[in-house]
């Protein structure tokens, strides 16, 4: 009985912890309102950065969308970060009909082989304009009003827009769901801590930052050894609560082709998961606490009613719980276009949280591959 009782006590803590960070840290974002932006310096120059290896076929499909943006003057640069498809070929047709288009062609380094930052420096480097706009090859705007919101909320001290890139939806998919739901929540995470002055990650599919900002800080080069990190570890680095300013208007989306196998999917998280541990102290902490507890709810409420101990009061906790984080990620979901995730919420976590743990333990038995 000692073991229940401890067992209740831990699981009561538990809902504590989960409460505050619904109510508290993603609840700023879930009710806040994306405001027009202050003395924000309108129609700057931008260079959209596409990296692509061997995505010949998606720079066809996705390209023109970037192309057509309604924006006063941008460029588009797009590296070949050594394909040996017909990406190159791709990029050079573009670049004969759009005088905006520059190409920036990356060949084998055994140095940096593998590695997305080389070729992205690269191309950051090579182009002309002091605010860059990122996204990837497989990946469109959702409006053609797409750099003009991002660019929008650029200031004198915001130097750093973090967006949204979502997941194209495919009916009747499992894994679809949980790849949104996964992104949803990853979105929810950092525009919340975002909002309470501790930026600490961006995704690559949407992110937005002063030229200025990259060479203040040497680029990639604290983490120019791991594979993955271009967009969150970067990030990690150089945001802090005055410079980094979030977008979450619809116009400013973009979207990507999900993965289509569980396997592949995998594969890919644990390349995202393995950067977690290069974060700053303060932020891994956080994003610890946040699983552990997600995990330790769900495991601690089975063994509690399993034994029908306390029941009454572990159903309550359940049910609070479960209202909240429904009104939280339900307002949340309503801003970034998931609302066809909400009834499957619970369902989602569960396998979400079964899945990262699984690959936090294969990371710690293997390392995960390059980009590509």
């Amino acid at each position: 009985m000692m073991l229940l009782d401890f067992t209740f006590y831990t699981f009561i803590a538990v809902v504590i912890i989960q409460v505050f960070f619904y109510s508290f840290i993603f609840g700023r974002f879930a009710f806040s309102k994306q405001n027009k932006p202050k003395n924000n310096q309108t129609n700057l120059p931008v260079s959209v950065i596409v990296c692509a290896k061997n995505e010949a076929e998606n720079l066809k499909t996705f390209l023109p969308s970037i192309l057509n943006q309604e924006y006063s003057k941008f460029e588009v640069i797009l590296i070949n970060d050594a394909s040996n498809d017909d990406t190159l070929s791709v990029m050079e047709a573009f670049k004969a009909h759009h005088q905006n288009v520059k190409v920036v062609n990356v060949k084998s380094v055994e140095t940096f082989w593998g590695n997305k930052k080389y070729a992205l420096t690269l191309g950051i480097k090579a182009s002309s304009y002091n605010f860059v706009l990122l996204t990837d090859a497989d990946c469109k705007p959702l409006s053609k009003y797409w750099i003009k919101e991002m660019s929008l909320h650029f200031n004198k001290e915001k130097t750093i827009i973090l967006g949204y890139g979502s997941y194209a939806k495919i009916k009747n998919s499992l894994l679809n769901k949980l790849i949104r739901f996964e992104t949803l929540l990853t979105a929810v995470h950092y525009f919340s801590f975002a909002k309470t002055g501790m930026p600490y990650m961006g995704v690559g599919r949407n992110l937005a930052y002063a030229k200025k900002e990259f060479f203040n800080t040497n680029g990639f080069i604290k983490h120019i050894k791991v594979r993955s990190g271009d967009d969150d570890l970067f990030i990690n680095q150089i945001a802090n609560n005055k410079n980094t300013a979030i977008c979450f208007l619809k116009n400013s989306f973009t979207e990507s082709i999900p993965e289509k196998t569980f396997n592949n999917w995998f594969r890919q998280k644990r390349r995202h998961v393995s950067t977690a541990k290069y974060y700053k102290p303060k932020h891994k902490i956080l994003l610890a606490l946040i699983y552990a507890s997600q995990l330790l709810f769900w495991l601690l409420a089975v063994i509690l009613l399993i034994n029908q101990y306390k029941w009454p009061i572990v159903t309550s906790l359940l049910l609070f719980r479960f209202i909240l984080q429904f009104i939280v990620l339900g307002k949340s979901s309503n801003k970034l276009g998931e609302t066809d995730l909400i009834f499957f919420f619970p369902f989602l976590e569960i396998f979400l949280i079964t899945a990262q743990l699984t690959i936090f333990i294969n990371n710690l038995i293997s390392k995960p591959n390059h980009w590509k």
